[in-house]
């Protein structure tokens, strides 16, 4: 195990390289077992035997750094073999395989004859009956119509996307759907009858399919985010009400490749056993079988008893045909007694394939994107418990819907990433909280401690050759054992990380029994060492079917789910959960900063706490200078920008408006700043433009939004604006939302060319095959989804002419993933624009979706996507007309600032957060040792300072707890008000630069009365301690050395009833040499001088932020602040009002001698 921390594409590429090693292990047991099955004649399946074979196989640890097995190995390629060349299909269809080139039939199933050409008896037969066989041209058995259909599709790059094509015999008239696909050396053709209660489908191409799982698509779409359970649940329960099948459930495949079923449904009514909560060992579903699944995605069996039709091939062929990719594929037979023994007689399984790797594809200029590989994540199961046939435009829905499905699968995972990512984030915290204490053995003795690090069930550190445990764990004598083994068998790794200690050869490991299976152990020293336990597995796994029956007893060598569970339990007694990637992270982080403590401890003799406090305490905030450029060049950018953009604050007036949005509605900068943006919306709009502004200001930001705006002067015979805008929140370093930023984009002649378009059908001709460069990018297609319309606009943006286009099929040969026009992001945008365009066929429009491709030079082009219906006179739909609007370099550049900028005030933010939190835990430590030092014996000068320190802690937690900074600055603080003295104040805020002050020589003095500083006072102390030790420490920073700072206090009272007076306060902070400098002034005083209480001018130095803060903490407490300079000195003159209580006699002010 390497000791340094693996990147994100290292530590994918180590979890790929691990998956493939578990592939070709896995496939050889595949083979092993098959080969025994076939030598019993098919009649058992030694469950206790794949056992063992599981069990002997090596951990993915130890493949990795192992070979492969031969290539050569006999019984793992014959398995292979038969798995992809099986000449064998179900009977419920027909298959021709035809020589391209030729036209005619190179391989055919037996009972292609009959189903093909057998006119029935109680028909008249119309000539002589067309033989077929090998050499039969395809023309003489199917019409005209149909073989020219057939034929044209031999020029169709991917013909996949044509299926169904609906033929026609020659002689019995009798419909087929014909389903092709390619396989090296010929075109395979699938013939499927259609039924006569069926509306035959009579359109080329998946949108007609996609129709049927409209309903079931919207729902999945519908689904909030963040729950996978509920989305698997939802999907079941579609495909369920879609193909009525009786039972449906979502099998997920794990890491380790065993297989879970974690959805279900079964219809009402049957005694059916769940399999909900069961899982089974990789096994069970072959290596080679999820190959399959990946190149065909969708597999229907319809009666596991029906007899198996042979496929006769050429002998003349130089090749063997494989017919992988056929819907009529027959099943293995130990598959059938599988399904028999589930008591289903047919299924339909649907696989659900997801991207395989942790970053997404990134849309950008420049050349083509790399395709993602492709990893098997599940399946979508569907069972009968009678023979069931399912047409082939309902399995293409449910296909579709279930890469929908797969879609929303991987966004889950995307969002279980962030989840990780901010638990690493905690984790990083959790282990600088740990380097507080001393090392190592603060991570065991207090909390939180390394088991909270990874989930574990115990945790150990072996220190100088003692040993402390948490949880549970070994005892101390198996511990040792066990870092003798890591010591004699892995002297050259820095730790080793296993599911399972007895399958990496620990000694004792079964000894340990269920308790401790997985370990993860990383080496601090040469001889010492961290170390974390898991439990077993099947420890965590529930039954999820019926109980035995009393004296039922299944046979151990009958293929049967409840047996296959059984096995799946033998092989993980001895496995915990596996260590994820991230969690090893975190534990290296661990062992890299012990190891370097130590390592130091020990050159230089230190404590490992003081060594990590000093490399703490170098670390500065950073990143400011960077906020100020990318904010200046946002400034910069709004107001040169060329599309429209605005901006609101809280109350939803206008404090933004750049030279473009000025000339679109004719309305200056000067004539807008101030007024409410609901006035300058067209009224239509107003009720939109309201919900929108208020959603925005809770921080929900719309995108893509439509509105109007009022134009004057100039632009008032134009019209109102067609604006289509992206709202942003904008927030301050508190993440507080202070306004609203609109991004928008001018759409009026897109919205004018669509508005006549939908009012003048006559003009449509006019309108997109106009050449004015006003004109936007428009395409089109047909009733069957054949482009039909690609305007000149649209030549100029793809880069590919009209002629190149018109008569393709819009997906797949147009837009699409492979060998197309316009390459599309990925398989998710590709589904997603398929939706679009079937919801757009049956009446629902899209307006303003955002799409992108690749064009022709391979510039990625972001777009927004309007889509609408073409109609006859009769109401029918005939096709699509879709609008692309593209935006401009100016609004993309924005919008790429704006997000750098959020993320450096998302840095700052993390980091002052962190901050705060690693104040928290040694002030705890302080007060502690505070209150433990008033339980002994002080004399009364020693008890003072005490007392100072308490008030300095107070003043430190109440800093730290201040999380609304936002409303010192607004003014609606609440103080917390108590009686003190102004003794207790000053003492407290000039013992915050005693050290400074000193190192300086500076002398401190002051002239306050013993009756001023013993008057009882009330307000909050905490806070004008705060306000007194700011202003205090800037004077002692801008004081020369060897100076003198003096403090004076005065006060008057007006009495308001009996005993209670209001104080007049004036404290006078006045020091030599030249003052504080003008800059600095400027900053505290600049809402002063703006007249704007709640608007606070930019702030760079910390002394600006520290003194704008206690001026506003002043004006809180009715008191404010001014600045004096004279000759050789200057002074802040702090003036507030208190309440004053006429004080007791005998009370007497200490005086500090430092005054």
């Amino acid at each position: 195990m390497s000791s340094s921390r693996p990147s994100a594409s290292s530590s994918s590429n180590s979890s790929r390289s691990k998956r493939n090693a578990r592939i070709i292990a896995q496939t050889t047991i595949d083979a092993k077992l098959q080969s025994e099955y076939e030598e019993s004649g098919g009649t058992s399946f030694d469950y206790s035997r794949s056992v063992t074979l599981a069990s002997n196989k090596s951990t993915p640890d130890q493949i990795q750094n192992q070979q492969p097995p031969p290539r050569s190995d006999k019984v793992t390629t014959a398995y292979l073999h038969q798995i992809l060349k099986l000449k064998l299909i179900q009977p419920f269809g027909c298959l021709l395989a035809i020589d391209e080139k030729t036209f005619k039939v190179i391989a055919y199933s037996e009972n292609a004859p009959e189903m093909l050409t057998m006119v029935s008896q109680a028909v008249p037969s119309v000539g002589v009956n067309p033989a077929l066989g090998i050499g039969t041209d395809l023309r003489t058995i199917f019409t005209t119509s149909s073989a020219s259909a057939l034929y044209k599709a031999l020029g169709f790059g991917e013909v996949s996307l044509l299926n169904p094509i609906l033929v026609h015999c020659k002689t019995s008239g009798k419909p087929f759907y014909a389903i092709l696909h390619r396989v090296t050396g010929s075109l395979i053709i699938d013939f499927e009858p259609v039924k006569p209660y069926e509306v035959p489908m009579t359109a080329a191409g998946a949108l007609q399919s996609y129709k049927l799982a409209a309903k079931a698509i919207a729902r999945l779409q519908s689904l909030p985010s963040g729950s996978m359970e509920r989305l698997c649940d939802t999907v079941v329960q579609e495909l369920f009400e879609l193909t009525g099948y009786d039972r449906v459930m979502v099998y997920k495949f794990h890491e380790d490749e065993h297989g879970e079923f974690i959805s279900e449904v079964i219809k009402p009514g049957l005694d059916l056993e769940p399999y909900l909560g069961l899982h089974y060992p990789a096994t069970d579903i072959p290596q080679a079988s999820r190959f399959l699944f990946l190149k065909n995605r969708i597999r229907m069996i319809c009666d596991i008893r029906a007899k198996h039709v042979k496929v006769i091939q050429d002998d003349k062929l130089p090749f063997e045909l494989t017919l992988c990719g056929s819907t009529l594929r027959a099943p293995h037979s130990c598959h059938l007694q599988y399904m028999e023994n589930m008591d289903s007689i047919a299924s339909l399984v649907m696989a659900v394939v997801i991207n395989d790797g942790d970053d997404e594809d990134q849309s950008g200029s420049g050349s083509a994107q790399p395709q993602k590989r492709k990893r098997l994540w599940g399946l979508v199961v569907c069972h009968n418990t009678t023979p069931r046939f399912v047409p082939f435009p309902l399995r293409y829905a449910c296909e579709f819907l279930t890469q929908v499905f797969a879609i929303h699968v991987s966004k889950e995972f995307e969002l279980e990433n962030q989840i990780i990512e901010k638990n690493i984030l905690g984790t990083q915290t959790l282990l600088c909280d740990m380097l507080m204490r001393d090392a190592p053995l603060g991570i065991i003795s207090q909390n939180p401690n390394m088991m909270d690090l990874v989930k574990c069930d115990g945790a150990a550190l072996f220190y100088k050759n003692r040993i402390w445990r948490l949880g549970m764990t070994p005892s101390d004598f198996q511990i040792h054992d066990i870092a003798s083994w890591l010591s004699e068998y892995h002297t050259d790794s820095t730790g080793l990380s296993t599911d399972s200690l007895y399958d990496a050869g620990c000694p004792g490991a079964l000894s340990l029994g269920d308790a401790v299976c997985g370990m993860a152990a990383v080496r601090i020293t040469s001889k010492d060492m961290l170390f974390w336990f898991r439990s077993h597995t099947a420890a965590e796994i529930r039954w999820g079917g019926a109980k035995h029956k009393p004296g039922e007893k299944d046979d151990e060598r009958k293929m049967h789910p409840r047996s296959s569970f059984k096995a799946f339990l033998e092989v993980v007694k001895t496995r915990s959960a596996p260590w994820r990637d991230f969690e090893m992270d975190a534990i290296h982080s661990l062992q890299l900063i012990l190891r370097n403590a130590l390592n130091d401890m020990d050159a230089k003799n230190e404590n490992p706490s003081v060594l990590i406090q000093s490399r703490l305490n170098d670390l500065k905030l950073e990143g400011l200078e960077e906020l100020e450029a990318v904010s200046n060049e946002m400034v910069r950018l709004i107001e040169t920008a060329t599309v429209p953009i605005l901006a609101v604050d809280v109350d939803g007036l206008i404090n933004g408006w750049n030279t473009k949005i000025a000339d679109l509605t004719g309305l200056a900068v000067d004539q807008v700043i101030g007024e409410h943006l609901l006035t300058l919306v067209e009224d239509s709009s107003v009720n939109a433009v309201k919900k929108m502004l208020h959603l925005a200001l809770q921080g929900k930001e719309e995108q893509n939004f439509h509105f109007e705006m009022k134009t004057q002067g100039s632009r008032n015979a134009s019209g109102p604006v067609s604006l289509v805008v992206n709202a942003c929140a904008c927030k301050d370093i508190w993440k507080n939302v202070v306004g609203v930023c609109f991004v928008a984009q001018d759409v009026t002649t897109q919205k004018t060319a669509m508005d006549k378009f939908t009012r003048i059908e006559g003009d449509y001709k006019t309108i997109v095959q106009n050449q004015s460069a006003l004109i936007p990018a428009i395409f089109g297609t047909d009733e069957s989804a054949r482009c039909s319309e690609w305007n000149l606009a649209m030549t100029k943006l793809t880069g590919w002419n009209r002629d190149e286009v018109i008569g393709k099929m819009l997906l797949g040969e147009v837009f699409g993933n492979h060998s197309v026009c316009c390459r599309l992001k990925n398989l998710g945008a590709f589904v997603n624009f398929g939706v679009i365009l079937s919801n757009a066929m049956m009446g629902e429009e899209a307006e303003r979706v955002e799409f992108g491709f690749l064009a022709r030079n391979g510039q990625y082009m972001d777009c927004l996507l309007s889509v609408t219906n073409k109609m006859d006179a009769e109401g029918t739909v005939t096709g699509l007309v879709c609008f692309l609007q593209t935006a401009s370099q100016e609004l993309q550049q924005a919008l790429h600032v704006q997000r750098i900028s959020e993320q450096i005030a998302v840095k700052r933010v993390k980091e002052l957060t962190y901050t705060k939190r690693q104040i928290r835990n040694p002030l705890s430590g302080i007060i502690f040792s505070r209150k433990m030092m008033e339980g002994t014996e002080l004399d009364d000068e020693q008890k003072q300072i005490l007392h100072t320190s308490m008030h300095c802690q107070r003043q430190l937690k109440k800093v730290l707890d201040n999380t609304d900074l936002e409303s010192i600055m607004d003014g609606h603080l609440d103080l917390k008000k108590a009686d003190f003295t102004l003794q207790e104040v000053l003492l407290t805020s000039v013992s915050q630069v005693m050290i400074k002050s000193s190192g300086k020589g500076i002398r401190l003095t002051h002239s306050t009365s013993e009756e001023i500083m013993a008057e009882r006072l009330y307000g909050d102390s905490v806070r004008l301690q705060q306000i007194l030790a700011d202003f205090l420490l800037v004077s002692v920073n801008y004081t020369p050395n060897g100076g003198q700072l003096k403090i004076a206090v005065s006060m008057t009272k007006d009495r308001l009833v009996e005993r209670v007076h209001l104080a007049h306060l004036e404290l006078r902070i006045t020091h030599s040499g030249d003052g504080v400098p003008e800059e600095l002034l400027s900053e505290m005083f600049e809402n002063h001088t703006t007249g704007h209480e709640t608007e606070t001018p930019p702030v760079v130095s910390e002394e600006g932020i520290s003194l704008v803060m206690s001026r506003k903490l002043l004006r809180l407490m009715d008191g404010d602040v001014r600045f004096l300079r004279e000759a050789g000195k200057s002074s802040f003159i702090i003036s507030l009002e208190l309440a004053a209580s006429t004080p007791n006699k005998e009370t007497r002010a200490y005086v500090p001698s430092v005054c």
